[in-house]
């Protein structure tokens, strides 16, 4: 089995995307997972560049690795500069990270001027000689980053090569081949790759990035020609487009090339690493990232799900919980009858053997779902549907009327809303009213406050997100909006939906939905506590 290094560079490259603003802290708390992750290499940063990676090195040396080398990034010595009097090597140094990253330019267009370094083409291969040669004297790993190899190598093969070859002299462990346009085929990769393995003994490494949506494919191409060495980001992040993403290089090679990565148990971190990333750097996941996406695994298509239920292979290229993600089965407009059957399962109610009910759930989803529901990202409200459909389940309360005025008094001061509501449970009315922060949360505490008279345990809901979409905007202030609420207490987090052309009612069917939800969850832990 052919061993993989992996290079992550999250840090400092996949920092430099146009979103992305981690704090100290932040880098700190990716290292440590990077660490668990199990990789070969964390580059936390260019010393000397900022204090922020100045503190971060520090910090990480602190709390120490336990699995990865801690790697520090930065440039050759400047021109007409020998590395022992260049300020930058220093903090490179005084960082004390495991090994250093040294990057130099190859593309003579570069050297020239066009890439700012405004030198000699003699004096780059010199900086790049000596630099690698003193940082070699003192680390036991330095690595060469060709920066733009590909294009260099293209406009002139033989400058890119010496450029190694200054690398190679100077004593580099390994030189990284660095697309750093991100425009290059991978057929571009592989025909460099081949013919440097025939004139070059070094270890070679390969850096992508995604300008061409192709960083993945031509790593891949890479390790496929000969490399064993490969530099990526968590999640694709990067500058421009992004650089190569190790949520997906690493499974492929893993699992489909037989090549060794991380320990095959710690790639059940792969999902979770990946969503903690953007966490962290506060970005919206990608539910359509291939492995770690919510929708990887998802089936909506009827005969989709029928096949996936007799054999997963039929719709899944791999094991979604080998790379800790789950197989999700949706309910559509689109949904057969196995899609029910297979949601029905995951709450634990059995309706295989009820065709009657099926086929009457499937007929009030589509229906539903034909007036602008959606249970995808509800399966709080799908779940009580169900319950409803099967005449197991009865809502806990009953609306009795309510009603919401929102008042602006002057341009001087901001809108004032008050919900009223009366609510009836087993004969009993309670008439409550509440000022909230819009009409929508005057609506949800005015609920709650009339609630926790029954039902204390209802002072234990939170709304975690509350989401509102146009579903057509043709009609526009009448168009009908669909609400998607989150809301979550000490144990659990769950999603409702409600549709209508007016949002008070859309958001109203959600927030009861929601409440409901809680109260029938409530009711089966007591019955599993005790089920006389």
């Amino acid at each position: 089995m052919k061993k993989i290094e992996i290079y992550d560079t999250t840090l400092r490259d996949g920092a430099q995307s146009e979103d992305v603003n981690f704090s100290l802290d932040d880098k700190n708390s990716i290292a440590q997972k990077l660490d668990q992750l199990g990789l070969d290499y964390i580059e936390a940063g260019w010393p000397g560049a900022n204090p922020k990676d100045d503190r971060l090195f520090a910090m990480i040396r602190g709390s120490g690795l336990r699995n990865s080398r801690l790697m520090a990034f930065g440039s050759t010595c400047r021109p007409g500069i020998m590395p022992e009097n260049d300020n930058l090597l220093k903090s490179l140094i005084n960082a004390r990270p495991h090994g250093i990253t040294i990057f130099g330019k190859t593309w003579d267009t570069h050297v020239r001027g066009g890439g700012g370094l405004g030198c000699t083409l003699d004096e780059n291969l010199r900086m790049i000689r000596d630099t690698i040669a003193f940082l070699k004297s003192m680390f036991p790993i330095v690595l060469f980053d060709a920066e733009h190899f590909f294009d260099g190598f293209r406009a002139n093969h033989e400058y890119a090569l010496s450029a190694l070859m200054a690398a190679k002299e100077g004593g580099a462990n390994r030189l990284v081949l660095c697309d750093t346009n991100g425009g290059s085929l991978p057929s571009d990769i592989a025909d460099v790759i081949c013919f440097l393995k025939e004139k070059n003994d070094c270890p070679l490494g390969i850096h992508c990035h995604n300008d061409g949506d192709l960083a993945v494919a031509n790593t891949i191409c890479a390790v496929e020609a000969g490399i064993d060495h490969i530099q990526g980001t968590i999640n694709g992040l990067g500058e421009r487009c992004g650089n190569a993403n190790l949520c997906s290089i690493i499974p492929n090679l893993s699992l489909k090339m037989n090549c060794s990565t991380i320990d095959p148990n710690n790639m059940l971190m792969l999902n979770d690493i990946s969503r903690f990333v953007d966490d962290i750097g506060n970005l919206s996941h990608n539910k359509h990232q291939p492995f770690v996406g919510e929708s990887a695994f998802a089936h909506k298509g009827g005969i989709h799900v029928s096949a996936v239920i007799n054999d997963p292979s039929t719709y899944e290229h791999i094991d979604p919980s080998l790379v800790g993600n789950q197989r999700r089965v949706l309910v559509s407009e689109q949904a057969g009858k196995s899609n029910i059957i297979y949601k029905a399962r995951e709450f634990n109610v059995d309706i295989s053997k009820d065709d009657t009910a099926a086929n009457e759930i499937v007929k009030i989803i589509k229906d539903l779902e034909n007036c602008g529901f959606q249970f995808e990202g509800a399966d709080a409200s799908l779940e009580l549907l169900m319950q409803k459909a099967m005449g197991m389940h009865m809502r806990c309360f009953k609306l009795k009327g309510f009603r919401v005025n929102t008042e602006r008094r002057s341009d001087d001061t901001d809108p004032m809303s008050e919900a009223t509501i009366m609510i009836e449970v087993d004969g009993n009315v309670e008439h409550t009213a509440a000022m909230g922060n819009g009409p929508v949360n005057a609506l949800d505490l005015a609920l709650r406050k009339a609630l926790q008279k029954f039902y204390p345990s209802i002072v234990d809901v939170r709304l975690l997100d509350y989401k509102v979409r146009v579903i057509s905007s043709k009609q526009g202030t009448e168009s009908v909006v669909r609400v998607l609420i989150e809301s979550g207490d000490k144990k659990d987090h769950w999603n409702t939906v409600g549709v209508s052309s007016n949002i008070i009612e859309a958001s109203w069917m959600a927030l009861v939905d929601s409440m409901d939800f809680k109260l029938y969850k409530d009711a089966k832990e007591s019955h599993r506590r005790d089920p006389t």
